[in-house]
């Protein structure tokens, strides 16, 4: 740990001011905290003064979330494989080749075809969500001159939580876009924010795309057929 300490700090004057990769300096205090704790401590008070920092505590929500994800990714093709067993169809989409390239069953009672089939749904939706919010942390935090920010950890896994598991992609990515953007980095970043990001996020595409949002058959990744049809009835 010492030689990377050691090399870290012989490149770091190359992100500092007045360095070539001075504008690349959010990038590269993200690394280096993560890697290692800050040495700047509070210097009086009211703050205090503990060897928890800021991005220590973060991932400890990190670690209580991924309880919840095990949870969506067993959930997700749980409720799908019931449907199945019950007569619906498997989509006709790139997950259900997926499933059966691998050889694996769409039965509920198959905890690793549940987990599987889950985070084929799932971890696409989590990719988009770090890669375009990322981007736009990374982006403010580049124009503005400070660090990335950590709470965007939770941020990017909160949005995937809430979302159905057969939205499309570039939903996601708009989703994110205006949670991040609108509903943070407008006002001055985390802490300053009067918005949740995730839950404004959700709320945009809840209104901007009801038809992918809202009812019951968006939460089962299975071809779910009506419970019955209206229509005239014969004395009209």
């Amino acid at each position: 740990m010492k030689l990377l300490r050691a090399l870290l700090d012989t490149q770091a004057h190359h992100f500092e001011k007045g360095g070539r990769l001075e504008r690349l300096y959010p990038l590269w205090e993200a690394q280096d905290t993560i890697l290692y704790t800050p040495g700047e401590v509070t210097g009086a008070a009211p703050h205090v003064r503990d060897a928890l920092d800021m991005k220590r505590l973060m991932m400890v929500v990190v670690v209580a979330l991924a309880g919840c994800i095990y949870m969506a990714l067993y959930n997700t093709g749980y409720q799908a494989h019931l449907a199945i067993a019950a007569g619906a169809a498997p989509l006709d989409v790139w997950q259900t080749d997926a499933m059966r390239s691998m050889g694996l069953p769409f039965a509920p009672d198959d905890l690793w075809a549940c987990l599987v089939h889950g985070a084929l749904y799932f971890v696409p939706v989590l990719v988009v969500t770090f890669a375009i919010g990322g981007f736009w942390e990374v982006l403010f935090a580049s124009v503005r001159g400070h660090e990335v920010n950590e709470g965007f950890l939770v941020t990017g896994m909160l949005l995937p939580l809430t979302l159905p598991a057969t939205i499309p992609l570039w939903q996601v990515a708009l989703g994110v876009t205006f949670g991040v953007v609108i509903g943070k980095e407008i006002f001055g970043g985390t802490g300053m924010n009067v918005l949740n990001p995730a839950l404004t996020a959700r709320a945009f595409l809840f209104f901007g795309y009801p038809a992918q949002m809202s009812g019951d058959a968006i939460w089962i990744a299975a071809g779910t057929s009506p419970d019955g049809v209206s229509g005239a009835t014969i004395l009209a």
